[in-house]
């Protein structure tokens, strides 16, 4: 296949693992369409397709089977169109994006509107695609296309709306058949007064209104399903509940159908299973919204309106409308509302929700905000350079909505099981009610119908496919609100098989911003002159131990003098002439290779590794010149982090392109055992896997900027970024918070999401599997126990709630170590630790 297109867009309809099932092979039948992921706790499809006729195709495929996309809609206001021939253009231009259902583009009204995949695309990319096409738009109305929260807040209003309906209709259908069972006469008071056909004309009529009302989805969803050869759960409530009010309806109007000795009406059985299956629903409706606070809660973060610069005047605008090059006026307590970089004025910005550091950062020209802070003090213009869908917070909301709606590996189980467990529910429930009718005691018939009903009410598929996705998406949202950004889903499988955690030094487990410590000289050289021409030619390297030696020149007043024709040695060092004399700075391994002995300086150059330097050989005009050193700062945290991590049982290592003594050095200062020196950076992969040999799973931890082949050699690449670089491609984990505090925090959430959705899987499975036959009726032989339909009703529809409720106390982990270590007395890191859970 050539290019493709990731696409994710929302599904109605799906109620239990068994819809997922059969929207997912559907799906995958069609050609064009791969990586197919169908998720039941977020209603949403996110697939890979050839073009945009790719997409409609899968949306009429699943519309087709039951299960509609669902759709939202955008009016756009068009410039530049003055025939037919424009219209046509803008139309192929929006009926080009993956996503768009239908596009209608009027001339005279200088309007389009799209109709498109509801989480597929933005108001914004529909309209930019027109712009791209040679036609300006911006948004004139966005559809009444509400957020997923809005959605699901409207559907717990309406279930709970039909509940309410449903149960004031049952109660008296209840009070009236089961009465006697709590009030001693009160059968002979029904005798007495209106008659017992009476009676069950009464609860005829209010149990229809209750399952064709209240219920009548089970039946409209359930029953095509059915006969389509493709039950869902919707089927198996439809058919209990149906056979149990049909074979009343017989009792009550066609008597003489029935031996006397079962002529009995189960209307309240029918009536109440609809109710407590919407109570139910109702209930995990209202928990389905709770799994999505965290992106709601990044969503908050979006400022709606913005202050911008026209033609030198303040005017307010949405912040939908910024462009970039927008002058943006920012002032105090205002939210940042787009990226951008400072032009004028100072400012302290609350940055936490980016880093999770506590203190404001001050701002000044030259620096750069990002959209979803908050200004404290002071004034700031600043130039948009990021908007709409580029910002740094919404990459964060989509990577934590695509690692959301992941199907991690341990769902393949759920996937293979849920695609026949309710025709194989229906088969029990079938072959129930036939031993009951061919060995059951009398009145058979009735046994039959009661014990065939239970086993169709009581499975319950809602809770097998819940049991991941929701575990997913509270655990992912929260390390989210840890400063931990799961950039591919499964990682979060991944991480907790891991036994070995590999960090890289410069700028992990140190500061990455070195300082020049020593500029120790050999005989017959300066130190102004040795710093002179070394810092010119490392003026132009990019190098952070380059930036320390420069810095520290300029600090000293030495002039920086011009180099000529440098060259980088990838892994050796720099050269270059300053002064007509050829200058080399770097390790021994250089010297060596062009000839420089360094006997001289040897001791030195040790004795400086030895303290946690990164020590430097400088060479001038074929002579041995210098060693300079500089030191690379150890992270506050660092320690703390290590001790977490090897207190969990991980084994830690580092790697790095330093001298063994430097390294050394740094590892006993932060407690790391294991180091792998004098890498080269085309070698960390074979460093990781001479750490993985025996089949060891291996994270790897690095900033991102040269690791990327080490990051994706790792069963789980994790990036430390800089707060506003979340878009490193490598990576499987992004740490916003900038230090190895979000690796253990990120270990953590990892093993108790996946130790979660073990107990969801174990609770669905084992309900399942321990009540069915309960229903079917084993114990009744020895103890005389049948289950009730209404019985089983509950406890189904505590199964679904019993695995929400479970998921959601993910929602209380702490973070292992949140806040920065601090030093003890002795001088030693401590962690200031949160207790987990």
């Amino acid at each position: 296949m050539g290019d493709t297109y990731a696409i994710s867009f929302g599904i109605d309809g799906m109620s239990c693992a068994s819809c997922v099932g059969r929207v997912q092979k559907r799906l995958q039948e069609l050609e064009g369409v791969s990586e197919v992921s169908v998720n039941l706790a977020t209603e949403t499809a996110r697939l890979r397709a050839g073009d945009a006729d790719d997409v409609r195709s899968a949306v009429q495929a699943i519309d087709a089977l039951g299960y509609p996309a669902r759709t939202a809609e955008v009016v756009l206001s068009i410039s530049s169109m003055s025939c037919a021939s424009c219209v046509g253009r803008v139309e192929k231009a929006l009926a080009a994006l993956p996503g768009v259902v239908d596009v209608a583009v009027n001339l005279a009204a200088e309007t389009a509107r799209v109709r498109y995949l509801e989480g597929a695309l933005s108001p914004e990319r529909i309209a930019e695609a027109a712009t791209r096409a040679g036609y300006p738009a911006r948004i004139a109305q966005a559809d009444a296309a509400r957020s997923r929260a809005e959605r699901q807040d409207a559907e717990a209003q309406a279930l709970a709306r039909r509940v309410a309906f449903a149960a004031a209709l049952a109660l008296p259908v209840f009070i009236l058949e089961m009465g006697a069972h709590v009030i001693p006469g009160f059968h002979g008071l029904i005798h007495r007064t209106i008659g017992m056909q009476a009676s069950w004309l009464i609860q005829f009529v209010l149990a229809s209104l209750v399952l064709f009302g209240s219920g009548r989805q089970f039946f409209a969803k359930g029953i095509p399903a059915l006969l389509k050869g493709a039950p869902d759960m919707n089927s198996l409530v439809a058919v209990g509940t149906g056979a149990a009010w049909s074979y009343s309806v017989v009792a009550t109007f066609l008597p003489g159908l029935l031996p006397e000795g079962v002529r009995a009406v189960y209307y309240e059985a029918a009536a109440v299973i609809v109710v407590l299956i919407l109570v139910g629903r109702w209930l995990e409706a209202r928990a389905k919204g709770r799994t999505g606070a965290a992106i709601q809660s990044l969503l908050g973060l979006q400022a709606p309106r913005a202050v911008v610069l026209r033609g030198g005047e303040p005017v307010e605008i949405d912040a939908a409308e910024l462009a970039v090059g927008d002058t943006v006026l920012l002032r105090p307590g205002a939210r940042v509302p787009t990226d951008g970089v400072v032009l004028s004025g100072t400012g302290n910005v609350d940055e936490s929700m980016i880093t999770g550091e506590p203190l404001p950062v001050a701002k000044q020209a030259g620096d750069t905000v990002t959209g979803g802070t908050v200004n404290g003090t002071g004034s700031l213009q600043f130039r948009a350079t990021r908007v709409g869908a580029d910002t740094t917070l919404a990459q964060i909301i989509r990577m934590v909505e695509e690692a959301q709606g992941a199907k991690l590996p341990i769902q393949g189980l759920v996937d293979k099981v849920t695609l026949w467990f309710v025709p194989a529910v229906m088969l029990a429930a079938g072959l129930t009610v036939l031993a009951w009718l061919l060995f059951g005691p009398d009145p058979a018939l009735t046994f039959a119908l009661v014990a065939g009903v239970s086993v169709l009410i009581i499975a319950c598929p809602c809770a097998m496919g819940l049991a991941t996705p929701t575990s997913i998406m509270v655990g992912t949202g929260r390390a989210a609100e840890m400063g931990v950004l799961f950039r591919k889903g499964d990682a979060l499988q991944a991480l907790s098989e891991v036994e070995v955690v590999a960090l890289d030094k410069t700028g992990t487990v140190t500061e990455g911003r070195p300082t020049l410590t020593d500029v120790v000289t050999a005989e017959g050289f300066e130190r102004g002159e040795v710093l002179e021409k070394v810092a010119a030619v490392e003026a132009l390297s990019e190098h952070p131990v380059a930036e320390a030696i420069l810095r520290g020149a300029r600090a000293e007043g030495v002039p920086v003098a011009r180099a000529e024709t440098f060259r980088s040695i990838t892994g050796h060092g720099v050269a270059a002439n300053v002064g007509g004399r050829e200058v080399l700075v770097g390790a021994d391994r250089l010297m060596e290779a062009e000839g420089i002995d360094i006997t001289p300086l040897r001791a030195t150059e040790t004795a400086l590794a030895a303290k946690g330097r990164t020590a430097l050989y400088a060479a001038i005009g074929g002579r041995l010149a210098a060693v300079l050193a500089v030191a690379d700062p150890v992270k506050p945290s660092s320690r703390a982090a290590i001790a977490a991590l090897k207190a969990e049982g991980y084994h830690v290592a580092m790697i790095t392109g330093d001298k063994r003594e430097t390294a050394e050095a740094i590892a006993r200062e932060v407690g790391i055992d294991e180091v792998i020196a004098g890498v080269l950076p085309d070698g960390k992969v074979a460093a990781l896997d001479e750490l993985a040999k025996g089949g060891r799973k291996l994270a790897f931890v690095g900033d991102g900027i040269n690791d990327a082949p080490a990051l994706a050699r790792a069963d789980v690449g994790i990036a430390i970024g800089t707060g506003t670089d979340v878009a490193i491609e490598s990576a499987d984990v992004v740490l916003m918070s900038g230090d190895l505090r979000g690796v253990v925090n990120a270990a953590h959430v990892s093993r108790r999401t996946m130790r979660n959705i073990r107990e969801n899987l174990a609770w669905a499975f084992g309900y399942n599997v321990a009540l069915i036959p309960v229903a079917a009726g084993v114990l009744y032989p020895s103890f005389g126990i049948l289950l009730s339909p209404v019985f089983a009703a509950g406890a189904m529809a505590l199964s679904s709630v019993s695995v929400l409720t479970n998921a959601l106390r993910l929602r209380r982990t702490a973070p292992v170590l949140a806040e920065p270590a601090t030093q003890t007395p002795a001088g030693t890191a401590a962690p200031r630790a949160q207790p987990a859970e």
